[in-house]
């Protein structure tokens, strides 16, 4: 079983900045998919648990954007 969850991120503006993001939250144990849209700041991730939001919060970080909650 697989869970999705949408995350609001803020600062993305282009198809470099989803790629980022997306290649920091993909590298999370159990994610098996990431889909982020720059146009919505919406990132949509598909992964085998519930991930924990911190986490995604410091794989946002890291690819120099901000979290800004859940969709």
């Amino acid at each position: 079983m697989s869970i999705t969850a949408t995350y609001k991120v803020s600062g993305m503006s282009c198809g470099h900045c989803e790629g980022a993001i997306s290649g920091e939250i993909s590298e999370l144990p159990g994610v098996s998919s990431v889909k982020a849209v720059a146009s919505t700041g919406e990132v949509t991730v598909t992964s085998e648990a519930a991930l924990d939001d911190e986490a995604v919060r410091t794989a946002v970080d890291e690819a120099g954007f901000e979290l800004v909650g859940t969709v």
